[in-house]
């Protein structure tokens, strides 16, 4: 059985202004808590226990040992911004670098809204203004067609049947921009829009106006399954608080990292096909939801088991990043395929759900 690492109890308290965390308060009434940012460039974080929260403490244990069997490496649950559970599984460690698959695709979500607020791009405007016509096969006038706002929405009109490639030759007209959503890697081209709006590297700006900024580590790195794409890698924690980012919806303690407004309209429905989908976010407790490789519509949640108003990275092999502003609570998962699929929406989201709900509830 693995053991808990978030219920030790010998943890000191690191920043006293953030007031009590672990003693839950006689008459069961949690109190007011204010949020908590991990400092940059230090390895603490503070904690609190399952106890302070009234959660059901008989059910962590069921929830770690199917993460466990479920193939995982990490499960990181934080409230408030503090550590409530952290479990490594199966010879993972809190050092160990994983790749973010396309969970990592709300990062470029991110750096766009700082390269909008910084003056270098607008989402609005066609893609071709930064990479020059011809960055696709279409005819000009339906590649001009092409905003970056269609790419953040997977609703570039662009074929998403032929594969990772994104080269020209491989990025064909299917329909006008803006009236068939469907999800392909032909947003990675918003990482050229940034590099060429900068003048820097993806990676150099990506660094510094984000990752730097809330004591990030990891890097991007081309990746065969990804089509040579660059896919980022860091540590569980790194994932975290990107993740606390995004519940803070772009604080990162006093620094609006990105601009709130562009975090609201990024975590909303961005467009009248996919009620589900964001700018590159993916959206809980919608009517109806389109999935990957598909053009249906259908009818329900995402995942009924989980809270309506949790929006989440998603990554191929069930890597992920659930945001709850309700319950203040961000969670991490990284690890292998859960159930031999690839999807990054599958029905181990309705279970694990299912056993963190008899936690918190």
């Amino acid at each position: 059985m693995k053991k808990i690492a978030s219920l030790l109890f010998a943890l000191p308290i690191l920043v006293a202004s953030c007031g009590r965390t672990d003693d839950s308060p006689a008459d069961g009434n949690l109190p007011e808590e204010a949020m908590y940012f991990p400092p940059n460039n230090a390895d603490t974080w503070e904690t609190k226990t399952p106890a302070s929260l009234q959660w059901n403490e008989n059910a962590i244990q069921p929830l770690l040992d199917y993460l466990e069997l479920k193939h995982s490496k990490s499960f990181i649950v934080l409230v408030n911004g503090r550590i409530v559970i952290e479990e490594y599984f199966n010879g993972h460690t809190a050092t160990s670098p994983w790749y973010w698959a396309s969970a990592g695709k709300t990062l470029t979500t991110a750096v766009s809204g700082i390269a909008q607020q910084e003056g270098h791009i607008n989402i609005n405007n066609k893609v071709s203004d930064y990479l020059g016509t011809g960055w696709t096969s279409a005819p000009p006038a339906k590649e001009n067609l092409i905003t970056c706002r269609h790419l953040l929405t997977m609703s570039s009109g662009l074929n998403d049947a032929l594969g990772d490639d994104v080269s020209p030759a491989n990025l064909q007209y299917v329909a006008d921009a803006g009236n068939r959503w469907a999800y392909h890697n032909v947003y990675v081209k918003m990482q050229d829009v940034v590099a060429a709006a900068t003048g820097q590297t993806w990676s150099a700006y990506f660094n510094t106006s984000l990752r730097d900024k809330i004591g990030m580590t990891g890097t991007w790195l081309a990746s065969g399954e990804e089509g040579a794409l660059s896919v980022y890698w860091s540590t569980s924690r790194s994932m975290a608080r990107f993740g606390l980012l995004s519940l803070n919806k772009g604080k990162w303690d006093t620094l609006q990292v990105v601009p709130e407004a562009y975090y609201n309209e990024a975590t909303t429905t961005s467009q009248n096909i996919n009620k589900a989908y964001g700018y590159l976010w993916w959206l809980n407790g919608k009517e109806t939801y389109h999935l990957p490789a598909s053009q249906l519509e259908f009818n329900g949640t995402l995942i009924p088991s989980g809270p309506d108003d949790m929006y989440m990275a998603l990554g191929k092999n069930d890597q992920k990043i659930y945001v709850i502003p309700s319950k203040k609570m961000v969670i991490i998962r990284m690890g292998e395929t859960a159930d031999g699929t690839n999807f990054a929406l599958s029905d181990f989201d309705q279970t694990l759900w299912e056993k963190i709900s008899d936690v918190i509830d």
